[in-house]
């Protein structure tokens, strides 16, 4: 072979292996590649091995995955006229390929020029203190406004997070103040609770023991009612128990005295009555009262008497 033929040869092989580098692309998975045919777009590839027409199609990259930009410190100008520096951050990722291309030449740096206007015109709306205590309220109205002019882009903002907010220095030495107050105020109200709390609880532990002296006092004087009270049955019980003794010793007296009366004789009182009737004599008195107990008494003795005579006298 001629060197002329190996030159040309050589030649053929690069401009093939140029044309196949022009012709071939391999696309990753989180990346899309919208084709160009003679300046007409024709959509967009991906992922994969792409073939392209060399000098007719051209390929624009599309990276789909989240991305964030930082936006600067931005000078903004609260309701009440009070100056404020914030920056934040802002997340995004392209949803649709080929807007982000055709529709926005960098849409970073749109969605970046727009994040500042709302911010100032978001800020402009608010007071001092809505902006520093709504900060979560702000990011979300800030992703809002965003993610409604980028959409037309094929961008999705999915977050906006504020990082600082920087009042001016009067404005922080004001609030450094106000914070000392705050922190004061509410240690006397703590302190006011505390001692509110505790004289709350001195007087519930003085009432609770008031409430058990009371309840003691009155056992005390229950138990001492009941101690009595058994004292006295039982004193009565005692008393009751001798008369009843005494009751039964008169009984049994007076049985004995009967059983004696019932043993004498008749002819022993009718004696005692005649002894009676002597001293009776002897006496100065004219008039005499005999019981008709006593003739009852002296009938057996004259029936005696009598029966005795009839035995002595003699029958001829």
């Amino acid at each position: 072979m001629n060197p002329g033929t190996f030159i040309a040869l050589a030649a053929l092989i690069i401009l093939l292996i140029i044309l196949a580098g022009m012709a071939l692309r391999i696309v990753p998975e989180y990346q899309r590649l919208v084709v160009f045919r003679l300046g007409r777009a024709l959509g967009a590839r991906g992922p994969g091995l792409i073939i392209l027409i060399p000098f007719i199609d051209r390929g624009v990259r599309v990276d789909l995955r989240e991305v964030f930009f930082d936006v600067e410190p931005q000078t903004t100008i609260t309701k009440d006229n009070a100056g404020l520096s914030i920056d934040f951050l802002v997340y995004m990722k392209v949803v649709d390929s080929l807007p982000s291309v055709i529709e926005v030449e960098d849409f970073r740096g749109a969605a970046r020029g727009i994040a500042i206007t709302t911010l100032r015109a978001l800020v402009g709306d608010m007071v001092l203190d809505d902006v520093l205590s709504k900060r979560d309220q702000l990011n979300e109205t800030l992703q809002e406004k965003l993610d409604l002019v980028t959409n037309r882009w094929g961008i999705k903002v999915t977050a906006v997070e504020i990082r600082e907010i920087i009042p001016p220095r009067d404005i922080q030495e004001a609030m450094s103040r106000q914070m000392t107050a705050e922190r004061v105020r509410r240690a006397v109200v703590t302190e006011a609770e505390g001692r509110r709390e505790a004289a709350i609880t001195i007087a519930d532990g003085e009432r609770q023991a008031r409430v058990l002296n009371a309840e003691g006092e009155k056992q005390a004087r229950i138990l001492q009612a009941e101690g009595q009270r058994e004292a006295e049955i039982k004193e009565a019980e005692g008393q009751r128990k001798a008369a009843i003794l005494r009751a039964e010793g008169y009984a049994q007296a007076l049985t004995n005295i009967h059983e004696v009366a019932r043993g004498i004789e008749s002819n022993t009182m009718s004696l005692q009555y005649l002894e009676t009737l002597s001293k009776l004599g002897t006496s100065d008195a004219t008039k005499y009262i005999i019981p008709m107990e006593f003739t009852n008494l002296l009938r057996p003795l004259l029936q005696h008497t009598k029966e005795s005579g009839e035995t002595n006298t003699p029958t001829g």
